[in-house]
């Protein structure tokens, strides 16, 4: 049965700022560039079996899986689903805001604007229960964002609201999961 393996994109501009991303198109700056190439040539080192490699649409975490695309040889797409959660009003706010880490665990909040937490683990979800269901012997690279990343996890693990508010990887950081047996790091 197929795995699914995990990353954040590389390092953006808002990143380095110290700004909520969320679904703003915020570009990769020349260490992020990096960073994708550097995944991809420690994807292709180290033979992970990944099949295919699913990215979201969003320039910051397009542009990684490209990178890795390119160097590993293994097919890529866009999927919308994995596009990063719209912080609404967050948007371009300091990261670690009082106010936004509160927020963060009101799963029902649409941030004036934006999109709830529980709609978003929903989309993701239904993304996971499709690839397990319709290939669950091929193994993907899923890049994506942070906050996606809270939701992969709670997929194949328990968390309370405090663990999924405070839960992140670091950029081009992988993380495989086994459909089985959950994370693997």
């Amino acid at each position: 049965m197929g795995n699914i393996y995990y990353t954040r994109h590389g390092q953006t501009v808002w990143n380095v700022e110290r700004k909520i991303c969320g679904a703003s198109d915020v570009e990769l700056t020349e260490l992020g560039h990096a960073q994708g190439i550097e995944l991809g040539e420690k994807i292709k080192a180290e033979r992970l079996p990944i099949d295919e490699i699913l990215y979201s649409p969003l320039q910051r975490a397009a542009q990684t899986a490209l990178h890795i695309a390119e160097i590993t040889g293994i097919p890529a797409r866009a999927e919308e689903r994995l596009r990063e959660q719209c912080f609404g009003k967050y948007e371009g706010t300091p990261r670690r805001g009082e106010e936004f880490q509160a927020a963060k665990q009101h799963f029902i909040d649409s941030f004036e604007g934006g999109e709830t937490m529980l709609r978003l683990a929903q989309r993701i979800y239904n993304l996971l229960d499709e690839l397990r269901k319709e290939d669950g012997k091929k193994t993907y690279l899923l890049v994506a964002h942070n906050g996606i990343s809270r939701v992969v996890r709670s997929y194949f693990e328990d968390m309370t609201n405090e663990e999924y508010a405070g839960y992140g990887i670091r950029n081009c950081e992988i993380i495989a999961f086994d459909w089985n047996q959950g994370t693997k790091r």
